[in-house]
């Protein structure tokens, strides 16, 4: 088998089963373990896969310019709003992430909801002008063009005097081997930054995250208290993520 039908086999792979095992692609093809690697290498270079410890995972479609993503997963992207709107308390203060699943969950709030949002997205922030009950607190700081987000030291400063209930924490990647991941470390650091001034953090997860990396870690799943999702109730990393004590909440 010539290297470009390998990698093409291993794209095929990927997309069918959900990772790849460096070791058992080899030992089935019948090639050296370097090998496969450096056809991952360079599958990751050209944006088809994630590279991981011992083989791959699909890389994340949220990792597209903010304008594209807008156009990715839309409906599930409401189902998982929704789920969230019902962890907000009336009275509370919430902190709601950048991204095109929290713009969902500000544009899902009720009208007549008495809370306090604080988040470092303009777009989350001008969808709530119309809730008049809602008080909005947007955190300042140089912006994130990528995902229409304030990131760097002052947004971080900023952040560090917020007291919040809950923290509604988007992410590109969910995983039960390599955890929440996106794809900028700035942005990663940032979103650890809101998670630590949060009671309780849970995470946005439209159907395409589930399953998916990206090469910057967030947080440990330990450190969440629950992955909301709409991805099927049978998906192996949902029930790879229920064995590692993950609480996993859906529509």
């Amino acid at each position: 088998m010539l290297p470009a039908q390998r990698r093409d086999l291993l794209v095929s792979r990927l997309e069918r089963d959900g990772r790849l095992v460096a070791k058992d692609v080899a030992a089935e093809l019948g090639v050296t373990e370097d090998s496969v690697r450096r056809d991952l290498r360079e599958l990751a270079a050209a944006g088809l896969c994630q590279r991981v410890y011992g083989g791959a995972l699909p890389i994340s479609p949220a990792i597209a310019d903010y304008d594209t993503r807008r156009g990715v997963a839309t409906e599930s992207k409401l189902r998982v709003a929704a789920a969230a709107t019902t962890l907000i308390q009336p009275g509370s203060t919430v902190m709601i992430d950048g991204g095109t699943t929290a713009l969902a969950v500000a544009r899902a709030l009720p009208p007549d909801l008495d809370v306090t949002v604080v988040t470092h997205s303009p777009t989350v922030a001008i969808a709530l002008l119309d809730h008049a009950t809602v008080e909005v607190f947007l955190l300042g700081g140089r912006l994130f063009k990528h995902s229409a987000v304030t990131s760097g030291a002052a947004a971080s400063e900023a952040a560090q005097s917020v007291h919040a209930d809950v923290f509604l924490l988007g992410v590109t990647g969910v995983h039960h081997e390599t955890g929440l991941t996106t794809g900028d470390p700035d942005e990663a650091a940032m979103k650890r930054a809101l998670a630590a001034r949060a009671a309780d953090t849970y995470v946005l997860a439209s159907s395409e995250k589930i399953g998916a990396a990206s090469p910057f870690t967030v947080l440990p799943l330990a450190s969440v208290s629950g992955i909301i999702t709409d991805a099927p109730d049978d998906h192996p990393v949902l029930e790879g993520l229920r064995r590692a004590g993950t609480t996993v909440i859906r529509p």
